[in-house]
């Protein structure tokens, strides 16, 4: 497997972007690597994490020595469950935010994930010499593979094959009840007992469980003055020493984790075979070999001969997870994760098309940016063929036409932003409040534009660009939105004039008349006199757009309702993303208004012209 002394061939495939920096933490160790090429580990190091309060303070250790000014991807694994953002480790009192985290490193991404989870999707890309297989049987191909393995605690996942690669199962396995096999392993529960009302089979067939036996044990047999042992000095003490109490351990240990692998087998179905990974069992090959672990393993009744056809097998390479974490990483960049489907479908497709459609898709999967930005006689021109054909291209894979494959395709290449909220806390720093105003803003623009309605836009922008004179009221935080509009309107030569003032509104709307457009807004969408103000104004036969909370007052009095639904009290903050959202409607208008071509207005072609160069979405 790779590692610091591959040779230097891997440079020709070292990644554009920099090396990424990879980690197994743990609840004893901390493994670290810079990934400078697929299958290419540098820097490795291992650390006690004792020695540091948190995983920042260990991280900053690491990077330290081995800092890389390109470094912008990571990806960590962790030995306790990961459900969202907070972290909270099991077997060590660390938590933390897997975002925060990413911004204190300066990472363009982290990722976070199980331990095990990486463990099982190292296990494809392992090779023989990885592994020792104990006992008989063959792999199934194409069937579940069962993941295990004792360490400070007893990590358990799965692996399940996919038309396109593997699925992980992010399990806590370890934490089943345990079950004894004997009287002697009953005895051993019931000295555990004694500590916890609840044992599970991490709390056994692990290192710490290691040592609890080593006392019950010694109980048991009568065993006068026995002092507690270290995990490494119980090994230690049956391979080299031969002491009896620590050899009887290992083999209690060894058939409590052959049963734990049967049952994993019976559960999953797991004809690919069960790997043993962790810190313990790779350190004692030779012993585990002959251990009582593959007796037990088969020893299951009417299904013993289930389980014989399974292989069992001993991950032996150093640092396996490695693989796997980079693996993970490795396709979260390039999309299989959920951010670029499209990308990978495009390939999958590609020698289906025709020849002419191929060309389409090596010039999307080769300049993607260029065919976002670029109009379909430049993408014809580029591609070397006929615009239809590119429309075909796009329905070949589905979509009404280029403009739909466009928006689909811009999604997939900027990933999935959480559409959330993160409050802004009194002790952030000046970074942490500036990205957190930032992505809650970027979260609500893409929540925004879900979930536009196209038709009310459509009816807006038609509705402008026929108006004899257009109107805007507003008040507040809205009188600035106002003021924007009036601007770009006004730069279109449309009579544009503006009214914050409350009293002026009435007098203003009783001057309208047929043709005229009112474009109110406001957050709340309640205000006693803007709601008079566009009564009056449709009563003389004006035209209102609203641009406000859609389930208002103002919104249901209104022509066309343009709707900003942002959860955002006016009354008690500061109007700061909605105030956005409705600046993008305002431009939404304009860029509208500039490619509208069937506007009802005999306009010069150097007008329009004019109009066009003033927007910079349509410049170039």
């Amino acid at each position: 497997m790779g590692s610091e002394q591959e040779p230097e061939k891997f440079a020709r495939t070292a990644f554009a972007d920099g090396p990424r920096l990879l980690a197994h933490i743990g609840a004893t160790h901390a493994r670290f690597a810079l990934q400078t090429a697929p299958g290419v580990f540098r820097s490795v190091a291992v650390l006690e994490c004792e020695r540091f309060d948190g995983i920042v303070p260990l991280l900053r250790h690491y990077l330290a020595d081995h800092a890389d000014p390109g470094l912008h991807h990571a990806a960590f694994a962790v030995a306790n469950p990961v459900h969202g953002d907070q972290v909270r480790m099991t077997n060590r009192a660390w938590e933390f935010s897997t975002e925060a985290l990413r911004r204190e490193l300066g990472l363009s991404t982290l990722l976070v994930v199980n331990d095990f989870t990486a463990l099982a999707m190292a296990i494809p890309v392992l090779q023989p010499a990885d592994l020792l297989q104990v006992g008989d049987g063959k792999p199934a191909a194409g069937s579940v593979i069962g993941v295990l393995g004792p360490g400070t605690g007893l990590g358990v996942s799965g692996l399940i094959p996919t038309a396109d690669g593997f699925v992980t199962l992010g399990s806590e396995g370890g934490h089943v009840n345990f079950a004894p096999g004997d009287e002697r392993e009953f005895a051993i529960l019931q000295y555990a007992w004694r500590e916890w009302q609840h044992v599970s089979n991490e709390r056994l067939i692990s290192g710490p469980g290691m040592e609890l036996m080593y006392l019950a044990l010694a109980q048991r047999n009568g065993v006068a003055g026995t002092r507690p042992r270290t995990a490494a000095r119980i090994v230690a003490g049956a391979l080299d020493e031969a002491d009896p109490l620590c050899l009887e351990v290992l083999e209690v240990f060894c058939g409590m984790l052959g049963g734990a692998a049967a049952n994993l087998a019976v559960t999953l179905g797991a004809f690919g075979g069960v790997y043993i990974g962790g810190g313990i069992v790779p350190r004692m090959t030779e012993y585990f070999a002959r251990s009582p672990f593959r007796a037990r393993f088969e020893a299951k009744g009417r299904f013993s001969d289930y389980l014989s056809s399974i292989p069992t097998y001993v991950i032996t390479t150093a640092h396996p997870t490695f693989h796997g974490v980079a693996t993970i990483l490795s396709e979260h960049l390039r999309g299989r994760s959920g951010a670029n489907t499209l990308m990978e479908r495009i390939k999958h497709l590609q020698p289906e098309l025709t020849p002419a459609e191929q060309r389409v898709a090596s010039l999307v999967l080769e300049q993607p940016r260029l065919v976002l930005n670029e109009p379909i006689a430049d993408i014809a021109l580029l591609a070397e063929v006929s615009q239809p054909t590119v429309i075909r291209f796009c329905r070949s894979l589905g979509f009404l036409g280029l403009a739909d494959f466009k928006l689909k395709f811009a999604s997939s290449l900027t990933g999935a932003i959480p559409v959330r909220h993160s409050q802004v806390r009194n002790n952030d720093s000046t970074h942490d409040l500036s990205a957190k105003v930032i992505d809650n803003t970027v979260s609500a623009i893409l929540k925004f534009r879900d979930g536009l309605d196209v038709r009310s836009l459509d009816r807006a922008i038609d509705l402008v660009s026929r108006a004899r004179r257009v109107e805007f009221y507003a008040m507040g935080n809205a009188r600035v939105v106002a003021l924007d509009g009036q601007h770009k309107f006004f730069r279109f030569r449309i009579p544009t004039a503006l009214y914050g003032d409350a009293h002026l509104f009435a007098l203003a709307a009783d001057l309208l008349g047929p043709g005229d457009v009112v474009i109110a807004i406001s957050n709340s969408g309640r205000l006693p006199e803007l709601l008079q103000a566009v009564d009056i104004a449709r009563a003389a036969g004006a035209d209102v757009i609203a641009i406000g909370n859609s389930q208002s007052p103002l919104a249901r009095k209104a022509s066309v309702c343009l709707a900003v639904d942002h959860a955002e009290d006016s009354t008690s903050f500061l109007s700061m993303i909605s105030r956005i959202l409705q600046l993008l409607l305002i431009d939404i208008m304009a860029v509208g208004l500039s490619v509208d071509a069937h506007n009802g207005r005999e306009e010069e072609v150097g007008e329009t012209e004019q109009r066009r160069m003033l927007i910079s979405h349509l410049g170039g």
